[in-house]
Parts: C-alpha cells; sequence; structure tokens
C-alpha cells in the first residue's frame, strides 16, 4: 500500500513515499525536494553470517548522469567506477547510520541510495541521508532511528537552511549535520575561520530542523505498520565469561599501560592466544566465545582506567598532547615538503606547483567545473606494521584526503595573487590516531615550504569521549586505540582565530549542544599549543620559490584583445609558443597566464602579447609603419592592426604639395597621437613628432620677464 508524507523544508517540499516502487526491497523510499529525486533501499539476509562478529552494512550512494540530462563520457558510455563524490556521499550516510543498528546484528545488510533526478542545486546528499534513514525505518530491519540530514550555510552572517550551490559560493560555512531527534551523531563541515560559538550554533540550527524531519519518518514508519525482526544476542556461558577474566583481568591492565603500540599490541595478542590454548575444549564456538569475552574486558579496562585514574595508555592527561617535531625542506627536488611528527603518527606532507594544464576538471551533475587545489592522503601498510597487497585508495583514504583538504582550501589564496595549481600529497608514515590531523599539520609546513602565501596556517586535532551513565570523559588527540574503544571521533582544524573544518562521529546514541561546547573548547587549546609546535619550524611562505618549480607570470588584457592573442585558429598564440617555449593559458575573462622556467623566454612572450594587445595612447609617440598613401595624407600602423591618419597638413613643418613627397608606402616614420574620436578613428602627426626647424617660434628662447 502506497504511503506518503511530507514536510516544508526551507521553503521547498520535502515528500517521502513508499509502498508504490522497488516494493520487492525490505524498504524502499522515494524521496522528492523540488526537482532532486533519490530513491533509497534497505535489504537485509534472513540469516545471520556464520561466525562474523560484527556488523555487515554495505552503504553505496550512486548518481545516474540522466538524472541531470547527460549521457556518460568514456567509451562505453554507461555509469563507471564511482567518482569521489559519490564515494564521500556514501560515507556521509553510512556514518550516522551504523552506531544505530542493535548489537549482536550479524545480518548482511545493503544500503543504496540513486539519485535519479537532480535540479543542480546540490542537496542529493542530505536527501540521501535522510532518504536512506527513511528505507530503515519502514522495513523490518532492526534500527534504532530514524535520523535525518540537513545542511547549513552561512551568508552576509545569517545562517541558510540546505542552501542551493549559487548561494554557496558566497558562504562562509559548509556544514552537514545529521542526527537522531534526541541527539546529534554526525558533523561534517568546511568554514572560513569561524568561531566555536558560531560552528556550535549553526549546528543546534540544523538539530531544530533534523527533530521536524525525523518526526514525518517516524509518521511513515507507523503508517506502514511493520514489525521489526527480533535480535536475540549470542548467549555465552557465564562460568566461561569469570574463567576468563580470572586469567587476563590483571596481564590486560598491564599490557595497556605499555607506552609503545606495537609493543603493547603484541602483549595483547599474546595474553590472548595463550587465554585461548589455555581453555580449549571441544564445545563449538569455544575460541570465538573467549576471544570475545576478552575483547570485551579490554574495552572495559580501557574505559575505567581513563574514567577512574585520568591516565591514558601512553601516560597522558586528559587534555594532554603526544610529542610533536616538525621538519620542512627534506626533499630536495620537491617544490614543498615538510615532516610533521606526533607521537607514533608520521605524516610526510609533500606540494607540487603547476599550471592551468594541471587542473583537475570535475563533470559533477550539476556542471563542470575547475578544480584548482587538491589533497591526496595515502596509508600504505606499512604505517601499522602490515604487509598486504597495495590497493588503489578506498573510501577510508579518500575520506581523510578530502577532510584535510577542507580544512586547508579556505586558506590557499586566490588565482589573483598566487597563478599556481596546488597539489599535497600526505604519505602517511606512522600511524597511531589522528593521521588526517597530522595531514593537516603537515600540508601547512609544506605549504609554507614551497612559498605558498597562505592566509594563516592551520592545525587540527582529534578529540575523544568516554562515556559511562554519568561519568563522561573528554580526551585531546586521540590515539588509535582511544578512538577504537571510544565513544566519539571530532576532529577540529582551524587557525588562530577560528575554525576551518570539522568532522564528527559518535558510537554512542549522540552527544548533547553542552558537550560538544566542551569538546570544542578543549580542542582549540590543543590547536594552539599545535601551532605553537608548527612556528619553531617556519613561521611564514618561504620568499622564493623552489628552483624546481614552473613561473608563472599573469597580465591581463581586455576582453575584445583575446582575439588578437590568439588569432585566426589559434595561429597567433601558437607562434608564440613556438617562438618562446613557454605554456600560455588565456580565460575568457581577459586573464592570461604565462609559465616558464626560463624568466627571459617569459619576458619575451609577454611583449609579444603586449605589442598585440596594446592600446594607442594620445600623447604619445610611436615608431609606425606607412601602409597607404592618399592624396590627402597617409595611413600609418603604429601598432599591429592598428592605423591612423597623418592628413598632409601634418606631415612636416612646411607646406607639403604631395604625400609622395615626404613619405613612401613601407617607410618608418615617427608619429604622434593627436586624438582618437567616438568611433575609433586615429589622428596622427609626423611634425609632432619631429624637432622644430631652427629659427622658428617653437626653438625661440623665451623673452626674460
Amino acid at each position: 500500500m502506497k504511503h506518503v508524507v511530507d514536510i516544508e523544508l526551507a521553503g521547498r517540499r520535502l515528500t517521502l513515499e513508499t509502498g508504490r516502487i522497488a516494493k520487492q526491497a525490505d524498504g524502499a523510499i522515494w524521496a522528492t525536494y523540488g526537482d532532486t529525486v533519490v530513491l533509497a533501499t534497505a535489504v537485509a539476509s534472513q540469516n545471520a553470517k556464520p561466525g562474523v562478529d560484527f556488523l555487515p552494512l554495505t552503504v553505496d550512494y550512486q548518481e545516474k548522469t540522466y538524472a541531470a540530462g547527460k549521457i556518460p563520457g568514456g567509451y562505453f558510455k554507461r555509469e563507471g567506477r564511482p567518482s569521489e563524490r559519490e564515494v564521500l556521499t556514501s560515507r556521509l550516510i553510512d556514518r550516522p547510520l551504523r552506531p544505530l543498528f542493535p548489537e549482536g546484528y550479524y545480518f548482511e545488510t545493503q544500503v543504496i541510495a540513486s539519485v535519479l533526478s537532480a535540479d543542480k542545486t546540490g542537496v542529493s546528499d542530505v536527501i540521501g541521508i535522510i532518504a536512506a534513514s527513511a528505507a530503515l525505518a519502514v522495513s523490518s530491519i532492526p534500527f534504532n532511528g530514524p535520523i535525518a540530514g540537513v545542511k547549513i550555510g552561512r551568508v552576509n552572517g545569517q545562517f541558510v537552511v540546505n542552501p542551493d550551490l549559487e548561494t554557496l559560493e558566497t558562504s562562509d560555512l559548509h556544514l552537514v549535520v545529521a542526527g537522531t531527534a534526541d541527539a546529534v551523531m554526525m558533523v561534517e563541515a568546511g568554514a572560513n575561520e569561524l568561531p566555536e560559538a558560531t560552528m556550535l550554533e549553526a549546528i543546534e540550527l540544523a538539530h531544530s530542523e533534523i527533530k521536524k524531519i525525523v518526526a514525518k519518518i517516524e509518521e511513515l514508519r507507523k503508517l506502514v505498520g511493520k514489525v521489526k525482526r527480533v535480535v536475540v544476542q549470542e548467549a555465552i556461558d557465564a562460568a566461561l565469561t569469570e574463567q576468563v577474566r580470572a586469567l587476563v583481568a590483571g596481564p590486560i591492565r598491564e599490557a595497556i599501560l605499555i607506552p609503545n603500540k606495537s609493543a603493547r599490541q603484541e602483549r595483547l595478542d599474546q595474553v590472548l592466544a595463550e587465554t585461548v590454548a589455555k581453555l580449549k575444549s571441544d564445545e563449538p564456538n569455544r575460541d570465538r566465545h573467549v576471544k570475545i569475552i576478552f575483547h570485551g574486558l579490554e574495552y572495559t579496562e580501557v574505559r575505567n582506567m581513563i574514567l577512574e585514574k585520568r591516565v591514558r595508555a601512553d601516560g597522558r592527561g586528559p587534555a594532554d598532547i603526544r610529542p610533536i617535531t616538525c621538519e620542512v625542506g627534506v626533499l630536495p627536488r620537491a617544490h614543498g615538503s615538510a615532516v610533521f611528527t606526533r607521537g607514533e603518527t608520521q605524516s610526510l606532507a609533500v606540494v607540487t606547483l603547476g599550471t592551468t594544464d594541471d587542473e583537475q576538471r570535475i563533470d559533477a551533475l550539476e556542471g563542470e567545473y575547475m578544480r584548482t587545489f587538491m589533497l591526496h592522503y595515502n596509508f600504505p601498510p606499512f604505517s601499522v606494521g602490515e604487509a598486504r597487497p597495495l590497493r588503489s585508495p578506498g573510501r577510508r583514504e579518500v575520506g581523510h584526503g578530502a577532510l584535510a583538504e577542507r580544512a586547508l582550501k579556505s586558506i590557499i589564496p586566490g588565482k589573483d595573487k598566487f597563478p599556481y595549481t596546488v597539489r599535497i600529497v600526505s604519505e602517511i608514515l606512522e600511524s597511531n590516531g589522528s593521521s588526517s590531523m597530522a595531514t593537516v599539520c603537515g600540508g601547512t609546513l609544506a605549504l609554507l615550504d614551497a612559498g605558498v602565501p597562505i592566509k594563516e596556517p592551520v592545525a587540527g586535532i582529534a578529540m575523544g569521549l568516554i562515556k559511562e551513565g554519568d561519568q563522561v570523559l573528554v580526551l585531546s588527540d586521540i590515539l588509535g586505540l582511544e578512538d577504537h574503544l571510544g565513544d566519539m571521533d571530532f576532529k577540529v582544524t582551524g587557525t588562530k582565530n577560528g575554525v576551518t573544518a570539522l568532522q564528527m562521529d559518535i558510537k554512542i546514541g549522540g552527544i548533547t549542544a553542552g558537550l560538544m561546547r566542551e569538546a570544542l573548547a578543549q580542542a582549540k587549546a590543543g590547536r594552539l599549543h599545535i601551532l605553537g609546535c608548527m612556528a619553531q619550524a617556519l613561521t611564514e611562505p618561504r620568499t622564493k620559490l623552489s628552483a624546481f618549480a614552473p613561473r608563472i607570470f599573469p597580465m591581463k588584457i581586455k576582453q575584445d584583445k583575446i582575439r588578437d592573442v590568439i588569432g585566426p585558429g589559434g595561429k597567433m598564440i601558437r607562434s608564440i609558443i613556438a617562438e618562446t617555449g613557454v605554456k600560455i593559458n588565456v580565460e575568457d575573462t581577459g586573464d592570461v597566464t604565462i609559465a616558464s622556467s626560463d624568466e627571459a623566454s617569459a619576458q619575451k612572450a609577454i611583449d609579444m602579447i603586449k605589442r598585440l594587445t596594446e592600446e594607442v595612447e594620445v600623447g604619445k609617440i610611436y615608431l609606425g609603419t606607412v601602409r597607404k598613401i592618399m592624396d590627402f595624407g597617409a595611413f600609418v600602423e603604429v601598432l599591429p592592426g592598428t592605423d591612423g591618419l597623418v592628413h598632409i597638413s601634418q606631415l612636416a613643418h612646411h607646406r607639403v604639395k604631395a604625400v609622395t613627397d615626404e613619405v613612401s608606402e613601407g617607410d618608418q616614420v615617427m608619429v604622434k597621437v593627436l586624438e582618437i574620436d567616438k568611433q575609433g578613428k586615429i589622428r596622427l602627426s609626423r611634425k609632432e613628432a619631429m624637432p622644430a626647424p631652427a629659427g622658428s617660434p617653437a626653438t625661440e628662447p623665451t623673452p626674460a620677464g
């Protein structure tokens, strides 16, 4: 049976419909918002995966090119591997959904959100969150939701709910929030150095809108009336639990205090292996149950130690930052490089400067655009002491790179100030928590080392949370262990002036505004400490670019002169490139960039373009060429393609009977521009550019007064 609910959201109607489309899925939602249509489906296997003790959830967001009336490029003319936006949006939907499945739910579950129509407002990502949540809510799949998502922008100091792409161009905030009716589950934001209070205010506004949408999804769930499956958790023998506790509680407490990550994990693995061997029996699932109990005790011991003793695995207090070292200029041939090390996390950041030829063209549903700043994050297996095949970047790598790119984007100078394409690559050489934040810090240092005139240095820090009942503790600069066993991963980046990016994921039912305020305040203190450490390595951009970086020389020409530089069929610009060996890019706006490693060649190209685009100035003297002789005067070319008339009366100081008595075609003569009329006709004078004859009034000395 078809059921529909709708709600007014930021001036547009959001409609959620089920029971008409994709009826064989466990849950399906046809979501419409303006002319954007997203179909979300949820399907779960009827049988749990044998031997699995984790949630086997897959979330995919896909954009169909027909949604925007396009045919895919390439040979096959069909959608291929997911784009970066599709990967990031899949993560955006997955992250707030995953914590809301019940413990012990080990059934293969797949959520797919497909964009079927796109109205170029750019809101299909948050509609995907809403539709996916609603599809799970109306299904029989156990889910402790629903959730909803909202986008917030800020223009001229005013918040805008679900801003379109045009509005976002002038917005100093790009925020996506997802949550339940009770709490915020996920935050993803990029900002232009905004205060923490402003960020919190925006999140609270988003949550107020989320509550309204969640209420509508609840209404739809009740209309459909499907009964949720009952999750039966696997029973583990209480006697076995006590046996394991007696054997490992003490050794676990000792092991988790080992500061070195590898040594700590090695000791924990050893204790587990000894326990499994000691409690071996013929009972089915015995080994697996021992491992489940062991990891549960590890989880409890780490959290209790932090909450009760205020001591972390590496001996730090809750707000302490790990030791930091910063090195710059570590690669002689790179345009800029830095190594940032914080505890056992280390990033090698490398900056490469390119020309307009290196810009990345993005063909999105909303239209094409060029990307002039890129950040790519790599996480090789040796960074965590593992040996496994190298693969192309996965969702995690793409997501971490996008977060670091968003953190640095607002400090990158515009093309008018720095006309380079900038690429940063972060190679994670060691990892024990916060490698994306190390990427931000290393990326900033590498930009300074490359001589990029950034607005302000940016640092990043990952915050954690341990919450047991009324006991709550916020942790600064979390370790991998604290990320794994804690309740929150809250990454904050910014300058000394304000926040540039946020990313928050919650593993519990959400956090309150008060807790978020505390985390942001503690993060700011940590960020300022890290910025101080970075300043000891480099405080300002280097004044000179690397000798191996291309030199780009910008210039501006009038738009009506572009055709003169390009020439018929590109003939003129090709001849300049051939003669000078430079790269030239001409924008429709009249902005021209000349790129060359040789300054003399670049200057030669600049001079050639100036000659092609130079405009005649009244009062200026030019060396021109006589192009045409007439009875009344001579036409003289003063600039390429530009000529003016020298009337016969202006050819000489004496009276001229015939033009040919003074000049012939092809002669080079000095002429002065007398006037340019409204029609653009140029009046020239040869005699004004010539010295006056001796004895004429112009050469007589002025009488003494």
